[in-house]
Parts: structure tokens; sequence; C-alpha cells
């Protein structure tokens, strides 16, 4: 089961961290269909946040047919979003792990980690596209 946490420096809204975490634990199948997502009371009581902002997220991924609502039962997944590539995910973020170890062995805090790999992303993105090759929609 996913375990929700917020990141209260964000200026992202609460409701869509949470759309968020939801739609990465099911790219890297850490979701399935049929597993259950927590209960609203149980999400917000943990966070500390309103029910309604827990409703809207799970109301949101209704919408985009990734949950259904089961009255008095819970909501529980759909379908997935991870791919073909999920069988190559698990030596990936082998790699990835030691990766992020050496980086913190080299000084970098959490932020510069991040910082360094999403410009890293783009920018090999931008290098794929203007070279005519595919690159993902997210």
């Amino acid at each position: 089961m996913i375990e929700f946490v917020l990141d209260g420096r964000s200026k992202v809204n609460t409701y869509v961290q949470l759309i968020q975490q939801v739609k990465q634990a099911l790219r890297v199948g850490l979701l399935t269909p049929g597993d259950q997502l927590p209960k609203v009371r149980d999400v917000a009581q943990s966070l500390a946040i309103n029910p309604n902002t827990v409703l809207k997220a799970y109301r949101e991924l209704e919408i985009e047919g990734l949950v259904e609502g089961r009255p008095g039962v819970g909501t529980f997944i759909r379908r997935t979003l991870a791919g073909p590539s999920l069988a190559n995910q698990a030596e990936l973020r082998e790699e990835l792990v030691a990766w992020v170890h050496r980086a913190r062995a080299a000084g970098l805090a959490p932020e510069d980690v991040t910082a360094l790999v999403e410009t890293t992303m783009r920018a090999a993105l931008a290098a794929e596209a203007s070279r005519g090759e595919t690159v993902r929609a997210e």
C-alpha cells in the first residue's frame, strides 16, 4: 500500500501531490490493478489535512480512470501506468540507488540531487528531440 508524504515547501497543491504520488507508484509498479488506496480518513489523519483534500485527489484519479471508488469499501486501482519497460526498472533502480549514494557521499543535499537529476533529464530529452529520437510524453 502507498504511504503518502507531503512536501510542505512545495508550491504544488496538496491534492496534486497526492495524485502525483499515486501516478508515480503506478508507473513503477508499486500499485497494480486491484490494490486499495488508503482510506480517506486514514490519509487525512496521518497527514493532518482536510479529508476533502484527499477526496478531491481520489475524485480526480477516478475521473482519469485510474481508480474506482466502491461506497463503503474504499478506493481501488483500476489500471496501471507501467509500460513495457517495467521489467527493466529493477536493474535501473539498483543503479540509481548506487548513484544516489555516491552523490550523497560527494556532499550533495537531497535538493541538489533532485536538481541535478531534473536538469540532466531535461537536457538529455531535449538532445533526443533535436536528434529526432522518440521522446515519451508524460
